[in-house]
């Protein structure tokens, strides 16, 4: 069932009152994709069942002409979501309705504000070569701004043996020409080169100051669409190499012409209260036998202080390990139970 409008559009079923063929203004832009070299026999109702794979659909509109009431060859689709329509871009673009490569792109997109001057030039094409064939071979070096156009007689529609293709950059172009260039597709040798500019004598694209308005133009696009970063941190910075006496305090870098702080004074030594004695100094050797009276500490035992020693008391002193106290003769010289002891200076 279709109602046909003021434009020559019609409702489908379950869309309600969304009418197809609406003015461009009532449209959402972004959300419209432009649908070109549609064929005279493809109709509003072919084109709703292939777009509608991609996703909802608001409406169709086929401008017409006001005398043979035929479509023009273009179209406009509009979704319900931007996404759907880059995605119908994606996959629907140069399929081909009635043995024609329909073309797609965003209605909103200016077909001059990508255009750099990276244009080439494809000749001595196949018969058998389309604009779909075109597509797939030489978007694989960039971004193809327009659907390549092949030139075809205007009567017949074959193809006149030669087409162009329009690329977003001037390294996209030199790399398809260097890796394009006397290749052979379907079997015949083509050539790719940089197209001539139109109204000059001669002149290709690809010139220097082509070269130098596309960078230009890069740059400011790039400085532009820059996101905001008022409140993001910025990117981590590798760790520095600080020369030795340029730190500052807890290894932060110094400051440059800020005075180094000051060294911490060295670890002194615990001293001992006035009224109290320094305490003995180990010997390193073997210390003198203890004076009439000395005695040793049983072993084991820890020897008092020399503060805790009686007034007048001998210091005491210790032996090396394993030898007697003085007087006592060494273990192995120690005569048997029952027997005397040897004499002595023996």
């Amino acid at each position: 069932m279709s109602v046909s409008g003021t434009a020559g559009g019609r409702i489908a079923p379950g869309v309600g009152a969304n009418l197809i063929g609406q003015h461009a203004h009532d449209r959402n832009q972004d959300a419209t994709v432009y649908v070109g070299n549609l064929d005279p026999q493809v109709t509003e109702e072919l084109v709703w069942e292939l777009f509608t794979q991609a996703g909802p659909i608001v409406n169709v509109y086929l401008p017409k002409d006001r005398v043979t009431n035929n479509h023009q060859g273009y179209g406009f689709v509009e979704y319900r979501a931007e996404e759907d329509a880059d995605y119908s871009i994606k996959v629907l673009n140069m399929v081909k309705l009635y043995g024609k490569a329909i073309r797609i792109n965003k209605a909103s997109q200016d077909k001059n504000s990508n255009e750099v001057g990276a244009n080439l030039f494809i000749g001595n094409l196949d018969p058998e070569v389309d604009e779909k064939l075109l597509y797939d071979t030489f978007s694989a070096f960039g971004v193809i701004i327009n659907t390549p156009k092949l030139m075809r007689d205007p009567d017949t529609g074959n193809s006149k043996g030669f087409g162009f293709v329009s690329y977003d950059c001037f390294e996209a172009s030199d790399a398809a020409i260097e890796a394009m260039n006397g290749q052979y597709l379907c079997n015949r040798q083509i050539t790719v080169s940089y197209a001539y500019k139109k109204d000059t004598k001669g002149e290709r694209h690809g010139t220097p100051a082509e070269r130098l308005l596309a960078a230009q133009r890069r740059a400011n696009l790039s400085e532009k669409s820059r996101p905001h970063t008022l409140f993001a941190t910025g990117p981590k910075q590798q760790p520095q190499h600080i020369p030795e006496g340029q730190q500052g305090g807890y290894g932060a870098p110094a400051a440059a012409g800020a005075p180094l702080p000051p060294a911490p004074p060295p670890l002194s030594q615990p001293t001992m209260p006035p009224s109290m004695p320094p305490p003995p100094v180990a010997p390193w050797h073997l210390p003198p036998p203890p004076a009439a009276g000395g005695y040793y500490p049983p072993p084991g035992m820890p020897a008092p202080p020399p503060w805790a020693m009686p007034p007048g008391a001998p210091p005491m002193y210790f032996p090396p390990y394993g030898m007697p106290p003085p007087g006592m003769p060494p273990p192995y010289m120690m005569p048997p139970p029952g027997m005397p002891a040897p004499p002595p200076g023996y």
